[in-house]
């Protein structure tokens, strides 16, 4: 399904905009009919399609050899509601997501660093790679709905 870098980052840069949206829809539910839970729901999906488009983005830029800046202006676009879509246009144009999965080392010197190794051995095994990520994005997102919204449940 997500046969190239390309294919995983447009899909989750799409889902992360649909959040987004389910999001508002539930702050807007919230303040016009009393329903919080529509809050909850629209929330929940949110952060964690929030952290799955973090972590495939991180993914994206290791496998892409982007640099600092990049990567960051990646990351960051899910703070901003529906920027993940420019974003992702950005990157497509600009070439950043032009070219396969990198499963074997090549001639590049990068190939060797430990990082890029890993990378390999997760790229060839991808149902390992996606059980590994779908734990942590879960880990993280249970941590954080026990410490609680910022600023409280106020």
């Amino acid at each position: 399904m997500f046969r190239t870098p390309l294919t995983l980052f447009r899909t989750l840069a799409i889902a992360e905009a649909i959040s987004w949206t389910l999001l508002i829809a539930g702050l807007i539910l919230r303040a016009t009919a009393d329903l919080p839970i529509a809050v909850s729901i629209g929330g929940g999906i949110h952060g964690f399609v929030f952290l799955a488009y973090g972590a495939t983005a991180v993914l994206v830029a290791l496998n892409q050899r982007w640099g600092l800046g990049p990567a960051a202006v990646a990351v960051v676009s899910a703070v901003i509601p529906y920027a993940t879509i420019p974003t992702e246009i950005w990157l497509q144009r600009s070439g950043r997501l032009r070219g396969a999965w990198r499963r074997d080392a090549g001639d590049d010197q990068r190939d060797r660093r430990p990082i890029d190794r890993l990378l390999r051995f997760f790229l060839r095994r991808p149902w390992v790679l996606a059980a590994v990520l779908i734990a942590v994005v879960a880990v993280v997102f249970v941590v954080l709905l026990v410490v609680g919204p910022p600023g409280g449940k106020g």
